[in-house]
């Protein structure tokens, strides 16, 4: 019975962790991946605004989800991510932190030790939380979720350089 509340406790507080930093964390990862662009094909066939792997897609999607859609790719982006937090609280015993939240999405084998161009997109990716952060606390819509801006143009092919 420990056991199985102990799990319990470790997946309830992925999910607020998944969820405390919803709107920030899933806008700086769709700026950082695509730019916000839905229709991001990227080099290894990454899909979405978010650049879901296409075995990740095709684990966590209905086959007639739209990967275009953010409404769709969303939770199929948070459904991977709470399966990566749970396993990273289960090993580290903690939530994960914003640069290693960047890191499981992006390279999550390199967990204990990230590539240098992997540790350098997930300081971005914590750059853009601090400065959301700080524009949030200035403004009046500090209440307010940060704007997820709809790029719907033509395909665009991504490469990392």
């Amino acid at each position: 019975m420990k056991s199985k509340m102990l799990s319990l406790g470790m997946v309830f507080s992925c999910s607020l962790g998944l969820h405390g930093h919803a709107m920030e964390r899933w806008a700086a990862l769709a700026q950082i991946e695509s730019g916000n662009n839905d229709h991001a094909l990227g080099a290894a066939g990454e899909i979405s605004r978010y650049q879901i792997k296409p075995r990740v897609w095709h684990h966590y999607a209905s086959a007639s989800a739209n990967w275009r859609s953010v409404e769709q790719s969303l939770p199929i982006a948070q459904a991977a991510m709470r399966d990566r937090c749970a396993g990273f609280e289960r090993n580290f015993r903690r939530p994960p932190t914003d640069f290693e939240f960047y890191v499981l999405w992006n390279a999550p084998a390199q967990i204990r030790r990230p590539s240098a161009a992997v540790r350098k997109r997930a300081q971005r990716f914590c750059n853009l939380l601090k400065s959301d952060a700080a524009s949030s606390t200035a403004g009046v819509e500090s209440m307010a979720p940060a704007p997820v801006a709809n790029t719907n143009s033509s395909e665009v092919r991504l490469s990392l350089k």
